[in-house]
């Protein structure tokens, strides 16, 4: 295989979690009886440019299907952080109506319900139907399309070119990050900026977050291998934020190269940070997969301890994230009988692989817990505060990674 970016040669592997089917895809009962499709889980790193990405497998169209069930909104704390960007990006670019933004990768309409409160023009670019119609019942234009250059030059041909593109969440998710980051370059105004959020690699490492690897991320991303890739397309990173959202996230703001921003201290203290964290020698990521092993291990023994000695332990948050330790673990309902979700698209439906049941909340305050585990444990706080009163009653929540933590 060759690198993504560079076409380097890969040969080196960071993590090898075995074959797993994708982390989004949940199943019906029907469904249940059918043969599951599995892929191999893979991550290499280039040694040349950096960049960590999966093995090629899959499909985006297998992965991000009509019925995908990620809903953005069904996290307070992510509404208020969209809240949050859109009053400092308004404010900051003194958006308005004759201005536009453009969203790839905008889901069920989370963050641009906010710009259309304020009367500031924007569109959608969302290929999963499920999440897009809910974005198109709250005023939102979407194109249901995957982004890449060929969609950015038709809409900049068009005269949709953006003020501002956002993409939160997108970019690691994308199999061509080139023809991506193209696309941007063609959708961007003369004096438009770009912002991406996506999970930093250096996080990853740091806080053994191996449960964040599924086959919908494409690509684990460092600010440099990120300026690398924008430099390749004819854009440039000025500026960069630390975010605490999904484990440890990276904002970048971009602009074409030519244009007159110029990169802050903070930019340059962040790829200062990463150098000496040692994200450009390979002896960084070559003991990850030991922590990944003992995370599975740790888990599969607290699991079999509490059922020896006859405590009830449930899950909570049907997360991509959970599937990928369930799986790699080869947990299944005889030791998590089943795990509870806000998101009404995955209730009544079935956990990838390990085939556990997912219910509606409500089902917490049916009988009494030991434990329940908590795998988004991203928003583990927003989780306990929603359902503190069964602490009360002596149920602890639990956290897996990157170490066992009752909370």
């Amino acid at each position: 295989m060759n690198c993504r970016h560079c076409k380097a040669t890969l040969t080196s592997t960071f993590l090898d979690l075995g074959f797993a089917p994708p982390s989004n895809a949940y199943l019906t009962e029907d469904e249940l009886s059918q043969k599951e499709i599995t892929y191999p889980l893979k991550i290499m790193v280039c040694d040349t440019c950096w960049l960590v990405q999966t093995e090629d497998y899959t499909l985006p169209t297998e992965l991000f299907s009509p019925s995908y069930a990620y809903f953005s909104s069904t996290s307070r704390s992510w509404l208020t952080h969209a809240v949050n960007y859109t009053k400092k990006l308004s404010k900051m670019l003194e958006l308005n109506d004759k201005t536009l933004v453009i969203e790839i990768g905008s889901n069920d309409g989370y963050l641009l319900k906010n710009f259309v409160e304020n009367g500031i023009k924007c569109l959608g670019i969302e290929p999963t139907a499920s999440t897009a119609k809910v974005a198109e019942q709250l005023g939102i234009p979407v194109i249901r399309e995957f982004f890449g250059q060929k969609l950015g030059k038709k809409l900049s041909k068009e005269g949709k070119q953006a003020d501002l593109i956002i993409g939160n969440n997108v970019y690691a998710h994308v199999p061509n990050i080139n023809d991506f980051t193209m696309g941007l370059k063609a959708l961007l105004k003369p004096n438009g900026i770009i912002t991406l959020e996506f999970p930093h690699v250096k996080k990853l490492i740091e806080f053994k977050q191996f449960d964040t690897v599924y086959h919908e991320h494409f690509s684990y991303l460092s600010l440099h291998t990120t300026e690398r890739i924008f430099r390749s397309a004819g854009l440039k990173i000025w500026d960069a934020e630390k975010l605490d959202s999904h484990g440890g996230s990276l904002r970048i703001y971009g602009c074409h190269i030519h244009d007159t921003h110029v990169a802050t201290e903070r930019l340059k203290f962040f790829f200062k940070e990463e150098a000496d964290f040692g994200l450009q020698r390979l002896g960084t990521y070559s003991n990850f997969q030991r922590h990944a092993d003992t995370i599975r291990d740790n888990f599969l023994h607290f699991l079999t301890e509490q059922k020896k000695y006859g405590k009830k332990v449930i899950g909570y948050g049907a997360a991509a994230k959970g599937n990928t330790l369930l799986n790699y673990a080869g947990v299944s309902s005889d030791l998590v009988p089943f795990i509870c979700d806000a998101a009404a698209a995955k209730q009544g439906k079935y956990t990838p692989g390990s085939h556990i049941p997912i219910l509606p909340p409500s089902k917490l305050y049916s009988d009494f817990w030991d434990f329940i585990v908590i795998f988004p444990w991203n928003i583990a706080a927003e989780i306990i505060q929603e359902h503190r009163e069964l602490i009360s009653k002596g149920t602890k929540f639990v956290t897996v990674v990157p170490e066992i933590q009752v909370l």
